[in-house]
């Protein structure tokens, strides 16, 4: 990589590593933060839905009142909706993308006709796209019915946030954190400031880097690629980006436009599993989330797409589940516990464990040490050391089906483990 794309340097990339990939420490001092008994906490609702044919609104419904109710949040507000539409349109045959590792567009039109009928003036579907590309057009392809959302709110709007959008300017969104994990503040899409609540739709599923998404994961797709994609402008964003976010993001290779705030050391670890959750968890803290709710209706296990190695849908009913919140690091500590996992388990073990062949080099870390890390950290206990929201679900007031009664074991699920794995 040139200079000109602010290639980070040999030295940081050593000084960030602890100079061995065995000198990573599984047990990190940012867990002690903040007390479990500190970190807010909020109530969380579980329903068993067992079709994306039901009628959905009838079952978010009462989930929505078990958690205080809708209205007084969202009514005479706009309303901002994050949907987790990672990855193209292709699905795991025979079911598409809206299935198995999208949320589901039956599900997200139901949301957006309750907060409608809870009084909220505008509502806007918020996700990163190609550039040029209408985020409806991006629904289509992946075999949603966008009727079904403009029948539910016919002023419906929709943004791609990949870049500057329909704004004349970026949002500077400042980490609310008084430690910043990796960047002190964000320069996003104008929507996600744009906007009196804000929703994470997100998903039930494995991930390749962090373990699992749900809704704070989510959170990762706000940041435009036009700054933090790996052909982002040096200077300037880049308004007519096309590639991903694995250099500037992932791996650190180089820094976003200098237009936008750089990270807070440049001497940091460079392992995206170490990356990837603090991103996510200072995301949360700039943009923090109003309204979380998790799709596990259907799903997919062993990763976050058909891209990923070993992973593979689950049938259609299974895991079966929709939670609710209004914490983010709550409801995801809820779901975590109903997928099988135990949410505070430490990094390299399940969920946390994760698997790269070690014969595909991934960048610069593995280049310098010949071996790679095989973990990624705990998102949610990241997000509890933040003072985001607890991860002790001794504290979190679950309602509706009791988590005991509703667990859907995803690791015996998932495609075995290579034995170099284990």
């Amino acid at each position: 990589m040139s200079s000109r794309q602010r290639e980070m340097t040999r030295r940081q990339l050593l000084a960030g590593a602890g100079l061995a990939a065995g000198a990573i420490s599984l047990g990190r001092p940012e867990w002690l933060r903040a007390s479990p008994l500190s970190a807010p906490t909020a109530p969380v609702s579980i329903s068993r839905c067992k079709s994306y044919d039901e009628d959905l609104a009838a079952v978010l419904k009462p989930m929505f009142d078990q958690i205080g109710g809708i209205s007084g949040l969202v009514k005479g507000k706009t309303v901002a909706i994050k949907l987790n539409l990672t990855g193209g349109g292709r699905g795991f045959r025979p079911y598409p993308p809206g299935d198995t590792f999208w949320v589901n567009g039956k599900l997200t039109a139901a949301v957006c006709h309750l907060i409608k009928q809870a009084g909220a003036k505008r509502i806007r579907l918020l996700e990163s796209n190609t550039i040029g590309l209408k985020l409806e057009d991006k629904m289509l392809d992946g075999g949603w019915d966008v009727r079904l959302l403009t029948n539910a709110v016919p002023d419906l709007e929709f943004e791609n946030t990949n870049n500057l959008g329909e704004g004349k300017r970026y949002s500077r969104m400042k980490v609310g954190s008084a430690h910043p994990y990796i960047y002190p503040a964000f320069d996003l899409n104008h929507s996600y400031e744009d906007c009196d609540v804000f929703v994470s739709l997100g998903k039930m599923k494995h991930h390749e880097e962090c373990g699992i998404t749900l809704s704070m994961k989510n959170m990762f797709g706000i940041t435009p690629c036009s700054i933090y994609g790996d052909d982002a402008g040096v200077d300037e964003p880049n308004e007519a980006v096309r590639r991903g976010r694995a250099d500037v993001l992932h791996f650190g290779r180089r820094q976003p436009s200098r237009s936008a705030p750089q990270e807070v050391d440049f001497s940091s670890d460079r392992y995206e599993g170490h990356r990837v959750p603090r991103i996510v968890t200072d995301l949360v803290s700039a943009r923090p989330v109003d309204l979380a709710i998790v799709d596990g209706i259907q799903s997919c296990v062993g990763g976050e797409g058909p891209w990923v190695r070993g992973s593979k849908a689950l049938p259609p009913g299974e895991p079966g589940l929709l939670v609710v919140g209004r914490n983010p690091v709550c409801t995801d500590a809820v779901s975590a516990a109903l997928m099988g996992y135990n949410p505070r388990a430490e990094a390299g073990k399940p969920p946390f464990k994760v698997w790269k062949d070690p014969k595909a080099v991934r960048g610069d870390y593995q280049r310098e040490h010949g071996e790679l890390p095989q973990y990624g950290d705990n998102t949610i206990l990241l997000g509890e050391a933040a003072g985001i929201g607890t991860a002790d679900l001794s504290r979190i007031d679950v309602r509706g089906v009791p988590i005991k009664d509703a667990v859907y074991d995803f690791e015996s699920r998932r495609t075995p483990w290579p034995p170099e794995a284990n």
